[in-house]
């Protein structure tokens, strides 16, 4: 029999009352708040970093590929889907898709104001799947075999500006020479709450812009690559880099939209911020309340002293006492922070301001690797700094001890 163990279960606060029962109920608070709130702000964190990205990925691809010379600041060269990358990319393993794309600049009309846009291009290979969640209200374009489709998907924010609406048609007027308009029907309305895209982007057929750049069929602006594993973009780049055609460049979104990341990776300092704060805290209250817990029992320790009881024998005691503390605190704690996730994201209780949190609701991520690792952190940091009161107990003198009121 493990007699530090026994002893240990015997002085715990089930077997314990009053003010020595209320210390271990505070012990174990304090563990399950803290962990419980960490666990909260990484499943916010993660799922906030990721619903942004997701919105700018199902825009953009992971990756863009284009002539190193394009037409203009906003036009690209056109380049053909006869291209050996295009024709093959299935060779790499990690790409998941890829779409075409185009850009062209113009004015909209609605009946009232004119607004500045560059029209996206795209064809039936776009991944209106990824991007479904960010439409709000209809459908998004149908696309013909034999004639460039009239329909296009608005930004909310355009839409408001020009006062325009699903059903609603409108004249896109084209930047060149000689100037060109087209007469667009609007069957959907999305929304990113990103201003990169919100702002001026609408989405219509690749089509339309072959027409008006006289371009033939197998000509597009560019490429949009989509990998199986977002995370792992700086080791895909170089294959990939080395996979295209030699006149094609490849741009990673996370550079090109630089602004967007570093914001959300310069996040990641608040939490662990937040984690060391935390952490500091659960190790103060376990330090401050072993001690309490070895002045209350000092006459304990002088008996087990008197009748042989070595330092490390008791030493272990309030160790294994101080883990007891710990693993029911980790267990309530685990049982909040998950109950808490779940509650949110089936039923998303809590609401936000779409306008300065670019969402509508808290988003959660379930991150299993990341609540293993908070576990362990507060369960080894806690254990770690419950030898530093433990350490008092060789100091005390039986005698003493056992008179000690």
């Amino acid at each position: 029999m493990n007699l530090s163990y026994f002893i240990a279960k015997r002085i715990s606060f089930k077997r314990t009352g009053g003010f020595t029962g209320t210390i271990h109920r505070i012990a174990v608070a304090s563990v399950a708040i803290g962990l419980a709130i960490t666990m909260i702000s990484f499943m916010i964190l993660g799922g906030f970093q990721n619903e942004i990205s997701n919105k700018v990925f199902s825009f953009t691809g992971h990756f863009q590929s284009m002539k190193f010379v394009s037409g203009n600041a906003f036009e690209e060269s056109p380049i053909s889907t006869n291209a050996d990358f295009f024709q093959n990319y299935q060779n790499l393993e990690f790409i998941k898709h890829v779409q075409v794309f185009a850009h062209k600049p113009g004015l909209l009309k609605g009946d009232e104001e004119v607004e500045g846009v560059l029209m996206k291009g795209v064809g039936p290979d776009f991944d209106s799947l990824s991007f479904k969640p960010s439409i709000i209200k209809g459908r998004f374009i149908q696309f013909s075999d034999s004639a460039a489709s009239n329909e296009i998907v608005l930004s909310k924010k355009i839409a408001n500006k020009l006062l325009l609406d699903v059903g609603d048609r409108v004249t896109m007027y084209f930047v060149q020479e000689p100037p060109r308009f087209r007469r667009l029907e609007i069957v959907g309305i999305y929304e990113t709450f990103l201003e990169n895209f919100d702002d001026k982007i609408l989405l219509g057929d690749i089509q339309t812009i072959r027409n008006l750049n006289a371009w033939t069929p197998d000509q597009v602006g560019g490429f949009e690559i989509f990998v199986d594993d977002p995370s792992q973009l700086d080791s895909y780049a170089e294959p990939l880099y080395d996979f295209l055609d030699f006149d094609l460049k490849l741009i990673k979104v996370t550079e090109k939209y630089m602004e967007i990341f570093d914001w959300l990776l310069l996040l990641n300092n608040n939490v662990y911020v937040f984690l060391s704060l935390i952490l500091f805290v659960a190790a103060f209250n376990m330090v401050s309340i072993l001690f309490i817990l070895i002045m209350e029992r000092t006459q304990m320790i002088g008996v087990l002293k008197a009748i042989g009881a070595k330092n490390a024998q008791i030493r272990r005691i309030f160790v294994w006492n101080g883990v007891r503390i710990i693993s029911r605190g980790l267990l309530i704690g685990n049982a909040i922070g998950i109950g808490f996730g779940l509650l949110q994201d089936q039923f998303r209780i809590i609401p936000l301001d779409s306008e300065n949190y670019y969402m509508s609701f808290v988003p959660i991520d379930w991150n299993w690797p990341v609540f293993l690792f908070l576990n362990l952190t507060v369960l080894i940091v806690t254990t770690l700094v419950l030898f530093i009161p433990a350490m008092l107990i060789s100091n005390i003198k039986p005698i003493k001890a056992i008179r000690f009121d």
